[in-house]
């Protein structure tokens, strides 16, 4: 292999450990958020929650970036495409998202939430000519399993009151379709940037709603818990985690990136359980046994045959 080769095969590498510590951070942090916005919610009106968070978030990421030296300026012929994967990266998501929670336990909600790489998987062979390997397939399957194993105990409840479950399906589907879109375009800055104005226009609806839905919101009848925990949400899943996500998808094909996240709810019902008091049992531990397997067969084997070949050569 010349020099060239291997330096392309460096930075590959480097690349995919990269991608792989992100999915760490952002499968630990929105895992946790959940049963955090669920405190949160109990005291924060919906439209009022999401318009904060998205503006916290989005004027933190330009900044940041600002200071980083990027220059956050908005070419105006992206103007349209950030618009269209806002929408349902972050108009659509963030107020059903919202819904859900608020209407279901915030454990199964963040699991029906994660049906998303299911959505992926369906749009990106038509819509990025995709192949959907074996691998991939079988890992989709497992981890599928494995988020119907922490949703069966549940379903009858489910069934009864349908209306989170409902949202939360549509939220889910949105999200896919906003990952499919920052796949389909070519964005000609940063990550960050990227991240900070998707949610500042993304979240112009949800400013606008804010003001319409909850123009009787008083910020002295919430609680120290409730603020702290609507920081929290501002500050860590808006900027840390959905910087880590555009990274991801711009470093993995796009059913691999959204199969990565299947380790987030098996976290959400954890931290629930530990946070909410939310029951957990031995489908917590067979989901997580199959989302582990997942992601297994899914990163790490198709990355342990790069290696292998790499080495043979």
């Amino acid at each position: 292999m010349n020099p060239t080769d291997l330096a392309a095969a460096a930075a590959r590498s480097k690349a995919f450990n990269t991608g792989i510590l992100l999915l760490a951070i952002i499968s630990f942090f929105w895992g946790i958020n959940w049963p955090i916005m669920k405190v949160a919610l109990d005291e924060v009106p919906i439209w009022m929650f999401r318009a904060i968070c998205l503006a916290v978030g989005g004027l933190g990421l330009l900044g940041i970036a600002h200071m980083m030296g990027h220059p956050v300026r908005l070419p105006r012929r992206m103007l349209w495409p950030i618009a269209v994967v806002g929408f349902f990266n972050i108009t659509v998501w963030h107020v059903l998202s919202a819904a859900g929670i608020a209407n279901m336990a915030a454990g199964r909600a963040s699991i029906i939430a994660f049906t998303m790489p299911l959505w992926a998987a369906l749009m990106a062979a038509p819509l990025l000519g995709e192949r959907l390997t074996r691998l991939t397939a079988v890992g989709l399957v497992i981890g599928l399993v494995g988020l119907a194993a922490l949703l069966l105990p549940d379903l009858g409840g489910l069934i009864a009151d349908p209306i989170g479950p409902v949202f939360m399906l549509i939220a889910a589907a949105s999200w896919a379709a906003g990952t499919i879109g920052l796949k389909y375009y070519r964005w000609p800055m940063p990550a960050i940037v990227l991240a900070g104005w998707q949610e500042l226009i993304g979240g112009i609806p949800i400013f606008i709603g804010a003001t319409i839905f909850d123009s009787d919101f008083v910020p002295s009848a919430v609680s120290t818990e409730a603020w702290l925990a609507t920081a929290f949400a501002a500050i860590i899943p808006m900027m840390l985690c959905h910087w880590a996500w555009f990274h991801i998808v711009g470093t993995f094909p796009a059913v691999v990136a959204a199969i990565g996240t299947l380790a987030i709810p098996v976290v959400g019902v954890i931290s629930s359980a530990i946070v909410l008091g939310e029951p957990i049992g031995i489908d917590s531990i067979a989901a997580l046994v199959l989302v582990l397997t997942a992601l297994t067969v899914v990163l790490i084997v198709p990355a342990l045959r790069r290696r292998s070949a790499g080495a043979a050569t």
